[in-house]
């Protein structure tokens, strides 16, 4: 791994770690005001100072952390979930199946993914689980593409041959001989992924 590469990867952890025990540390509650010490400025007791109503921007960022997070963490598990399923489905199953879900995909790409969440989000809500299951439900189009190519690439492997003539079922020759080859990739779409649910969550806040 390269120094910038590890130095990203420590300060991801840094952000995460603080999401999750900052509360713990950093006892202000984020809803707390104080109209006499608005806008003030970085001290021993706000060390990032306050909001116009007096709010500690520390506690506020730690706790808004926590939800940024859950919400991308949790909706690229939602998406790589559906992505995986309906890419693999395709690529192994080949016919009518990869024909049928491919252009579903393809369709789904069309649409102004964003207007649509805006779209679900305004007429059933803005809980966490519903901002999961939109953001996921509308963003696993590339990672369906991305295992659609793998399993392709891969199902005509010597190895993935040999174990369809031994009998392997569909479902285990799927899971422990072709989609492990597309790990790699599947990593960079997990992580793109958060982003793009990060970045979305943001959006319609």
């Amino acid at each position: 791994m390269s120094r910038l590469g590890l130095a990203a990867l420590v300060t991801l952890a840094a952000i995460g770690l603080l999401a999750l025990v900052g509360p713990l540390l950093w006892t202000i509650p984020p809803e707390a005001t104080d109209p006499a010490h608005g806008l003030a400025g970085v001290s021993a007791a706000h060390p990032l100072g306050t909001d116009e109503l007096g709010r500690d921007v520390m506690s506020r960022l730690i706790h808004g952390s926590r939800v940024t997070l859950l919400v991308g963490v949790a909706a690229m598990l939602a998406a790589l979930a559906l992505g995986v399923l309906v890419g693999a489905t395709a690529g192994y199953g080949g016919g009518w199946t990869d024909a049928i879900l491919m252009r579903f995909t393809d369709v789904m790409l069309a649409v102004p993914a964003f207007f649509f969440i805006l779209v679900a989000v305004t007429v059933i809500g803005t809980s966490v689980a519903t901002l999961v299951l939109v953001i996921g439900g509308l963003s696993w189009m590339p990672v369906a593409r991305v295992v659609y190519g793998e399993t392709l690439r891969w199902k005509t492997a010597e190895f993935v041959v040999a174990a369809v003539s031994l009998g392997v079922p569909a479902g285990r020759l799927l899971a422990r001989h072709i989609l492990p080859q597309a790990i790699p990739s599947l990593v960079v779409s997990a992580t793109l992924g958060v982003a793009f649910a990060i970045l979305t969550e943001s959006a319609l806040s």
